[in-house]
């Protein structure tokens, strides 16, 4: 009875802090119309590419509450937040990476409410041994909004 009540408990967490799914080489994030995000995500460093899949349970639009997925080093994190929000509000929210940026290794589109989307990328160049955090670039979301991915 004792495993069963922790068991439901566990699963509870994780669907009130955001919901993440791992298969492989394969990532699954679900956030809504607040800060719900994992604290961490991880995959086997046999895996040479990574999808990783959005989605936004929510209903507010992406120009109010917006997200995407970058994934940089940790290094790097907050100059790229910095620049996500100058972009962001230049471009009227439909990004928040700076064109060609470096320091990201990947990331997704922004998007809102009720939208999906997805990326795959590369783990060539990068190493178990380093530091790496993904977060949500739009303007205000990186501080609430970040975990550490690890390759294991």
């Amino acid at each position: 009875m004792k495993k069963r009540i922790l068991h439901v408990f566990g699963i509870a967490m994780l669907l009130l802090s955001g919901t993440t799914f791992a298969r492989g080489c394969d990532l699954s994030v679900e956030t809504g119309d607040g800060f719900t995000w994992p604290s961490s995500l991880s995959v086997p460093s046999t895996c040479s590419t990574v999808t990783l899949n959005l989605s936004h349970s929510g209903k507010m639009p992406k120009n109010v509450m917006g997200h995407n997925w970058v994934l940089s080093r940790t290094a790097d994190k907050n100059a790229v937040a910095m620049d996500g929000m100058k972009v962001a509000s230049a471009s009227g929210y439909t990004t928040a990476v700076k064109d060609n940026d470096d320091r990201v290794i990947a990331h997704t589109v922004l998007i809102g409410g009720g939208e999906s989307t997805s990326i795959t990328f590369s783990l060539e160049g990068l190493s178990a041994s380093e530091s790496y955090t993904f977060f949500c670039s739009f303007p205000g979301h990186s501080s609430l909004m970040k975990g550490e991915f690890k390759i294991i």
